[in-house]
């Protein structure tokens, strides 16, 4: 089930205009505390430059908003960054452009299409994906079947998200919530009703989104929601 856009992992993007240093910081962030330390940790680590100008979005239904210009004139750097957050969807989404100032004014537009190009390229370099309500299957099962499974992995219905080795192969298989049925049906076909499923639990999912068409790539890692 689809919950909303975020980004995929933290990037870095870095960006030049008029002498002046714009290093932008893009995180995940699941709540306003992450955010908040995120934000923290970047001020701490950028603490001799002109400005660090950060802005976050949290929340499924974007309802946690917060930017600050950190010394730019009003309106020029953090609600620009915010903006396009927004017009791009994105939540659960942590972002800080630092500033090191170059000797040149960019004047208050030039200021506010700095910033929000910087960030732009960070969001860029960090993939934009989509988090799902998925479901982790915990199997154990025989050898013999484990060639077979790991070959209908590759056909995307499901990912082998762990294998363990022991007298049986254990193995961690995640999927969308709406094709839990569909997986569990072509385990017992593989396996001839002899997998043992020995636990299920509600996860979510980051899929990366392909930037041209939008499309689903690949699913990535997934943490246990409940």
């Amino acid at each position: 089930m689809y919950l909303y856009k975020s980004i995929y992992e933290y990037a870095e993007a870095e960006y030049i205009v008029e002498k002046s240093r714009f290093i932008a910081h893009a995180s995940p962030a699941e709540n306003t505390e992450e955010a908040k330390l995120f934000i923290a940790g970047i001020k701490e680590k950028y603490k001799d430059a002109t400005h660090n100008v950060p802005a976050f979005i949290c929340g499924a239904g974007m309802e946690h908003q917060w930017a600050s210009d950190d010394g730019e004139p009003q309106g020029t750097s953090g609600m620009p960054i915010l903006k396009l957050i927004s017009a791009l969807e994105l939540t659960n989404i942590a972002i800080v452009v630092t500033r090191y100032f170059g000797g040149i004014k960019l004047g208050t537009g030039g200021v506010a299409r700095a910033y929000t190009h910087a960030a732009k390229l960070a969001i860029e370099r960090a993939g934009i994906c989509e988090v799902r309500e998925g479901i982790c299957l915990e199997y154990s099962f025989d050898y013999t079947y484990l060639s077979r499974i790991q070959n209908m992995s590759e056909e995307g219905r499901f990912v082998i998200e762990d294998i363990s080795y022991t007298d049986v192969i254990g193995a961690k298989l995640s999927c969308m919530s709406e094709e839990v049925a569909a997986v569990k049906s072509l385990l017992a076909d593989i396996t001839g009703g002899k997998a043992s499923l020995n636990d299920e639990q509600l996860v979510l999912a980051k899929y990366r989104l392909q930037a041209e068409s939008g499309s689903v790539l690949e699913n990535i890692k997934t943490e246990i929601k409940k």
